[in-house]
Parts: C-alpha cells; sequence; structure tokens
C-alpha cells in the first residue's frame, strides 16, 4: 500500500521567540525530523502543509513573517510540496486529497502541530476519504488550555487528543515503531 508522509505546520511562531509558542516543540520537531528522514532515505512521498493565517485579527502564521516559515529543521527539499492552508484540516482547500489520491496513496504518516486543532482536524477529515492513518504521538505538539477558569496542562490536552483518536481515526504509534510500518 503506497504511503505517505504528512508534515502539519511545524513552523517558527510554535518555537520560542514565536508569536505562539507551544510545549517542547523541539521534542516533536526533532521526531518528525526523524520520521522526514526516513521517508527520504526510502523515497517515500513527502508533502508538507504551511499554515498561514488570513483571518482578520490573527495573531501569529502572519504572510511575509518569519513566524509563518517552516521550521529549519524541517525545511523541505527537492520534489517536497508545500500545500498552503488557511484552516485547521489539512484537506479544506489544499488539494491535499487530490494529489494524494493521484499518486496512489492510501497510507498516510500525520504529524506536527497543534495536536489539538489542526492535527486534529485533519486526522479526523483523513478518516472521511477513507485513508490509513499513522499518527507520531511524540512528533506533535500543543499547549495549555484555559477551561471554566481551570489550567489543563499541554501534557494532558495531547494525551486526550491521541486517546480520543485511537483506534477508531487513526493507528498512534511513537516515530521509533515508525519503519516497521513502511
Amino acid at each position: 500500500m503506497k504511503i505517505a508522509l504528512i508534515l502539519i505546520d511545524i513552523q517558527n511562531d510554535y518555537f520560542p521567540g514565536g508569536k505562539n509558542p507551544l510545549h517542547n516543540p523541539e521534542k516533536a520537531a526533532e521526531n518528525a525530523k526523524i520520521a522526514l528522514k526516513l521517508f527520504r532515505e526510502k523515497g517515500l512521498p513527502i508533502l508538507h502543509i504551511q499554515h498561514i493565517a488570513l483571518q482578520e485579527g490573527a495573531a501569529f502564521f502572519l504572510p511575509g513573517s518569519e513566524g509563518k516559515e517552516i521550521y529549519h529543521d524541517i525545511k523541505p527539499e527537492n520534489d517536497e510540496k508545500i500545500l498552503t492552508k488557511h484552516y485547521p484540516d489539512s484537506f479544506f482547500q489544499t488539494g491535499l486529497h487530490e494529489i494524494l489520491a493521484k499518486t496512489g496513496v492510501k497510507k498516510i504518516v500525520l504529524c506536527g502541530m497543534m495536536s489539538r486543532m489542526c492535527i486534529d482536524a485533519t486526522v479526523r477529515s483523513a478518516k472521511n476519504y477513507l485513508y490509513e492513518v499513522l499518527l507520531l504521538s511524540d512528533a506533535c505538539a500543543t499547549k495549555d488550555l484555559l477551561w471554566e477558569n481551570e489550567t489543563i496542562i499541554a501534557e494532558n490536552v495531547h494525551k486526550t487528543v491521541m486517546a480520543s483518536l485511537q483506534g477508531t481515526f487513526a493507528k498512534i504509534i511513537k516515530t521509533n515503531a515508525l519503519e516497521d510500518y513502511l
């Protein structure tokens, strides 16, 4: 079964010094880089998703900003495509499904940022398109949430998202197990 790697929103604004830093984005990027290296070595398809915020009042991923740039360790090479998105779902108005379908991809490996937003939306959408999804839990990052005046720490937010996606929407794995699925 043809497989592709999709790296979602691993962009400068999510790292320290950016406009919306996440919890441990460096560790997630380090694992994403391992997956990226593995796909490059095997000559498998790789797609990068880059969010550009066009909504009025957006605070990060702004057009023309350094923050919207793909993180230096994950920069695309050669024929790796960059798809621009403006909404959380990487399939919505990006041509992602059409590209995958045209190349015969039926299985996708996802990683990136944020677990609770764009990763969640993309995994659920991929299920609607009937893709088999492998989600690299340790190559994703998120941030604390505030709910009813209570802070929910990033680790718990991330674990909750992974638990809610496991089984029905994706197979959740660690990066060090990825080669077993290729």
